[in-house]
């Protein structure tokens, strides 16, 4: 009599209790994912030259006002190319001050003397260009990422695609709005506040008191429409470089203004309200332009310096508009454009006639390997039985409580995991044959079988394991819900071919009288 059957058994309940509350009901608890719920999926590239004449436009506006504070006089700072900007008439007696301002301020390019004298020719750094090309990837990934989660959608999955390494893929499972998702995911978001140089209701008269021309450290923005109240169109002189931006932000969310109207508030951090406080304090009576996506949202006064980190903006928003606006806002700007490389819909009755296929080739595959079990090794099949079809019920528990998605090759996962299942089985009843042809009495063959398949269990699971751990770090969606299926199997296969399958074997020894040398029957 085996005295430890009771604790086997109670483990083996219990085990398999919280694996059917896990999951229990289905439609509540296990995850589906794209192509099994339906739901989107985008393909865009980054526009990563946009990231790189961002820098270089950043890099030699910050030159320029270095050199205007430090009193060093140069005849132009232009930007030559996507990696490159030229400055010229440097003065012999300005250079060595020239020289430490631009070591101070362009890190990221290497210098070079130009093809005349006074000039300087800035590029950037090979490195460096590769890594803001990577870079630009990773933040529109991380930002896309945000953007999604606020949306409310279910295991939603952004990854890099392709082999270019500049193309990202987006699974939207269960999602309904896909016109909203599409707009708020492209949206750059690229907020700025700046300092109004002049206003006019047309490019030429805003320009005709600088010479026709924009000035070097200024540039022009239109004004959306409804700005001053009339629904046309403002256009605005404003500073080149910015007050503010939107990395200066912390939060965001939409509100309504003194009219009632729907706006948006955005709250500054620390940095952000020290550059607020002295552009507010500097140039009191003087317009800030709130400039979003190079479009002036409003241009308020200033009345007096500002020190609060909480500011508004106002314009002709509905409120859907507003709250997406908020959103894109605290989930910060994209480094760089998105062009879209493909899109396409999974309807979720396509989803839901893959779920039936994938159960029924489940069943069909369990049922005929059970045939097979009792007509080979007759009633120990249904030892067999038991252990598979306990291994899946355990494995969808674990699916559903670590929150994993199934996928469509997550179901060829399960079918597979039978087939793991009846391959342990076979090599424990083989061995244990081995030692019945030993002549060996039923009791020592079995312990025997399974004590010597043990380790053979063990290096063939952990083997698919290192596999498994390798599709899931280098594969997209489908390919690791099939790398998630299958380490679970693996891991409730060993517990149901070697603990429980042995303790059914043991509570059929237990049926048989003490000393009985019946032959076992496998």
């Amino acid at each position: 009599m085996y005295k430890n059957l009771r604790w086997k058994f109670l483990v083996t309940a219990i085990v398999t209790v919280l694996a059917v509350w896990s999951f229990v009901p289905p439609k509540q608890k296990v995850k589906l994912g794209l192509d099994l719920q339906g739901g989107l999926e985008l393909i865009y590239r980054v526009e990563t030259d946009a990231a790189l004449k961002i820098e270089t436009d950043t890099t030699s506006e910050q030159l320029a006002d270095a050199l205007k504070t430090g009193a060093v006089t140069v005849q132009a700072v232009k930007v030559t190319s996507l990696t490159s900007f030229e400055v010229t008439g440097v003065q012999p007696a300005n250079d060595q001050q020239f020289r430490t301002l631009a070591e101070q301020t362009t890190g990221s390019f290497g210098r070079d003397a130009g093809d005349t004298a006074g000039s300087y020719v800035f590029t950037m750094k090979p490195n460096i260009v590769v890594n803001r090309r990577s870079e630009a990837v990773a933040q529109a990934i991380q930002t896309i990422e945000r953007r999604i989660n606020e949306l409310g959608v279910s295991e939603p999955l952004v990854a890099p695609y392709g082999s270019k390494g500049d193309q990202i893929i987006i699974q939207l499972p269960g999602l309904k709005n896909m016109a909203q998702a599409k707009s708020i995911i492209r949206s750059t978001a690229q907020l700025e506040i700046k300092l109004v140089e002049g206003e006019a209701g047309d490019e030429v008269a805003l320009l005709a008191s600088h010479g026709g021309k924009v000035p070097d450290d200024m540039e022009v923005h239109p004004g959306a429409s409804g700005v001053k109240g009339d629904g046309g169109k403002t256009f605005y002189l404003v500073r080149k470089i910015a007050a503010v931006t939107g990395r200066d932000l912390r939060n965001a969310s939409a509100t309504l203004d003194e009219n009632n109207l729907p706006a948006v508030k955005f709250t500054l951090n620390s940095d952000g309200v020290a550059k607020f406080t002295r552009v507010t304090g500097d140039n009191v009576g003087r317009q800030l332009a709130i400039i979003l996506d190079n479009i002036v949202q409003s241009a308020p006064r200033i009345e007096s310096r500002i020190s609060q980190p909480e500011a508004r903006i106002t314009g002709s928003f509905t409120q859907q508009e507003a709250q997406d606006l908020s959103l894109v806002l605290r989930s910060g700007a994209l480094p760089a454009p998105l062009t879209p490389q493909g899109q396409s819909e999974v309807g979720p009755t396509l989803g839901q006639d893959s779920i039936r296929a994938g159960v029924l080739a489940s069943v069909v595959g369990l049922v005929l390997v059970t045939m097979f079990m009792l007509v080979y090794y007759k009633l120990a099949g249904i030892n067999a039985f038991v252990s598979v079809a306990l291994n899946l019920v355990i494995l969808l528990g674990f699916i559903a409580y670590f929150n994993a998605v199934m996928t469509l090759p997550g179901i060829a996962g399960f079918v597979l995991t039978i087939g793991m299942g009846v391959d342990s089985n076979v090599l424990i009843f083989e061995r244990i044959r081995e030692e019945l042809d030993a002549k060996k009495p039923p009791r020592q063959a079995i312990a025997l079988g399974f004590d010597r398949v043990f380790t053979t269990i063990i290096d063939t699971h952990v083997s698919s394991l290192i596999a498994a751990a390798f599709l899931f770090q280098f594969g997209t969606g489908p390919i690791r819900g099939f790398a998630t299926t299958l380490a679970f199997g693996l891991a409730s296969n060993v517990f149901t071919a070697v603990f429980v399958s042995r303790t059914l074997f043991e509570f059929m020894l237990s049926r048989r009288p003490s000393g009985s040398q019946q032959q076992l029957s496998i």
